[in-house]
């Protein structure tokens, strides 16, 4: 089968700085005869001559819509809220399969374009498990704001945590952060302590790398999993006898909650940061009871009311990944690649089949005059 081209289109989100391909992936793409048009973006961690280098062909950014119809659009962000109707096939992570707001919108311009969504959210191997995603990269960004959190308390006391912008590489961010805990040290005479919830999950494992090379010891960091939830379910005084508690389950059932919240107004409680990198905020079993909006990088932390104990914030960043986009970008497009490798034969391949099924069996969920009015445009 014929090589198809691949598009990969500039994102449009604010402060979204990863890639879904990078110059490495893409110069493994066209070493195997993928044609690989890139549009040019000021927003991408990587230089647009960084993939001209390895042979890419630069186009012009949000030029996607004037592709021919066979093109293989590439992205990662949703694509901007606009109603011309989408002919291509597009694989990115799109957010409208779990009922989010406006999801029948965004299925629909598919419908009436006769394009198609290869979710990237969604994408499975033959054992049904994911074949890439942020999650160690988020909880690695999540611990490490969480412990910039804890040293700022400690220094400024009675100030909300500034903002703060991606950093170039791992390098800087650890550097940075690394010089604030060391002036929280100063201040309490050890370095924080941490209990990870989900600590041998993708996530987990990334929050327990960060308190790591930041120098916290082992014997600082506690690493919970289902041995030990499972064990005795909550709410957890463990968790309020730490600085730091950073929450990288999967809830995908209810479960008794974490914290409860009327046990925050102790004068024994030590816990002064909570990092939810799972964000399931809007969900009405989240176990972390204690705070009802997502934080940004603009505005990193929101304060938890308590009338005893040391003042307490939560970090609810729902795209902590974008912190450290290269890593991020360089360790989710390897993990991708081999599934990009195989987009040829994408109609005999098992992950590209289950992606094309599941657009199928979500697009016949959508109501009635929907369709009705998708086909009218068709």
């Amino acid at each position: 089968m014929a090589f198809p081209n691949l598009h990969l289109r500039a994102e449009t989100k604010p402060l979204e700085h990863r890639s879904a391909l990078t110059p490495s992936t893409t110069k493994a793409l066209l070493d195997a005869g993928y044609p690989v048009n890139v549009e040019r973006s000021t927003l991408r961690i990587f230089d647009d001559s960084d993939f001209e280098k390895v042979g890419a062909t630069l186009v012009p950014e949000g030029s996607w819509p004037e592709a021919p119809a066979d093109h293989l659009i590439i992205g990662l962000k949703e694509l901007p809220e606009e109603d011309f109707p989408l002919k291509h096939t597009h694989i990115q992570f799109a957010h409208c399969y779990k009922g989010q707001s406006g999801w029948q919108t965004v299925l629909a311009r598919f419908t009436r374009g006769g394009g198609t969504l290869l979710d990237l959210e969604f994408l499975q191997d033959e054992m049904g498990r994911r074949v890439a995603a942020f999650g160690f990269h988020a909880g690695f960004a999540g611990a490490a704001l969480a412990v910039q959190a804890w040293a700022w308390q400690l220094t400024h006391q009675g100030e909300r945590l500034p903002g703060v912008k991606p950093y170039t590489s791992e390098d800087s961010l650890l550097s940075d952060i690394r010089h604030s805990m060391q002036e929280g040290e100063k201040k309490v005479g050890r370095t924080p302590k941490a209990l990870v919830i989900g600590a041998l999950g993708r996530c987990g494992r990334g929050a327990v790398d960060a308190l790591q090379k930041l120098g916290i010891p082992d014997e600082n960091i506690t690493k919970w999993d289902l041995p030990e939830t499972s064990a005795k379910p909550g709410p957890y005084k463990e968790i309020l006898d730490v600085d730091i508690f950073v929450n990288c389950i999967y809830l995908s059932d209810p479960i008794p909650p974490f914290i409860e919240p009327s046990s925050l107004n102790s004068s024994s409680r030590t816990l002064s940061v909570v990092c939810d990198v799972s964000c399931d905020t809007t969900n009405p079993h989240n176990p972390i009871p204690i705070y009802t909006i997502n934080t940004t990088f603009s505005d990193p932390t929101v304060p938890v009311e308590v009338t005893d104990g040391p003042p307490l914030t939560v970090i609810s960043i729902d795209h902590l990944p974008s912190l450290m986009p290269r890593e991020a970008s360089e360790a989710f497009s390897s993990a991708l690649l081999p599934s990009l490798l195989s987009l040829k034969d994408r109609h005999s391949t098992s992950v590209w089949i289950g992606a094309e099924k599941l657009f199928n069996e979500k697009v016949a969920t959508l109501p009635e005059e929907v369709l009705r009015e998708a086909n009218g445009h068709a």
